[in-house]
């Protein structure tokens, strides 16, 4: 058995990424059904397309590193933490994709030690693909080429945050928000907020609301390597392992 390093995982993670963008890129192009799960949220066949090349392509290139999948832990497969594991989304929001709407994402990180270490995040309608790890940096490629991102420090005009589309109306946003300096307030779903953090773009994403661990895992990892910070409320760090998949709320900074 062949053990990869960082590199190559990392390598990995990215390729399955940006070909699950384009399974659903297909998908959406000749239409879909959307169906709600148990949870009351929704998937579609893109969702379970992508997860799928998702899964093969991890089980098959790493069979020492365990995988937990949305889809599969959604349909009840029991999973709990190992040392290392894959954490997969394979179509962050979902209902922005439903909706028509471009804001969704493909995700793959990898976790050690209940740390992000390392992942590859794609965006399929806008045909980017972001990756990042411990000691690898982090890159987004687009239609341009492959380029290195950084976080930015917080402009003296104020600050530019995004927050979540379908939490936009929590009181507890604009409570975490008073008394900072606010240039920019924007509301959007999925995972694309950490990737607007990460190039330098945004300064601050609050997330108050549920989130689980195959949300955050890549971005995390890609944000962190790009200069960038997720902590809890508290301040200590956003780790991985928890019993229920289920994260506490978080705040995405940039550099501080």
């Amino acid at each position: 058995m062949t053990i990869l390093a960082d590199k190559d995982l990392l390598a990995l993670a990215a390729r399955l990424a940006d070909e699950a963008a384009e399974i659903i890129r297909t998908i959406r192009a000749r239409g879909f059904e959307t169906v709600t799960k148990t949870d009351s949220s929704p998937v579609t066949e893109a969702d379970h397309a992508a997860e799928a090349h998702i899964l093969r392509g991890l089980r098959a290139a790493t069979p020492y590193i365990p995988v937990i999948a949305e889809e599969e832990v959604a349909a009840g497969l029991q999973a709990s933490a190992t040392p290392s594991y894959w954490l997969v989304d394979p179509l962050d929001g979902t209902r922005e994709f439903a909706a028509g709407r471009d804001d969704f994402t493909v995700n793959i990180g990898l976790v050690r030690d209940g740390h992000a270490v390392l992942g590859a995040m794609a965006l399929p309608a806008y045909h980017q693909l972001y990756t990042g790890g411990v000691g690898l940096g982090a890159h987004r490629t687009d239609k341009q080429g492959t380029q290195a991102i950084h976080t930015r420090k917080p402009p003296a005009e104020g600050l530019t945050v995004l927050a979540s589309r379908h939490h936009a109306d929590d009181t507890r946003l604009a409570e975490y928000l008073n008394n900072q300096p606010i240039a920019h307030l924007g509301n959007i779903g999925s995972a694309v907020k950490f990737a607007r953090v990460a190039e330098g773009l945004v300064d601050l994403y609050p997330r108050l609301g549920p989130t689980m661990e195959w949300d955050t895992a890549a971005p995390q990892a890609i944000v962190e390597a790009a200069g960038g910070h997720i902590t809890l409320l508290d301040g200590t760090p956003l780790i991985y392992g928890k019993a229920d998949w289920k994260n506490p709320p978080f705040v995405c900074t940039g550099t501080r």
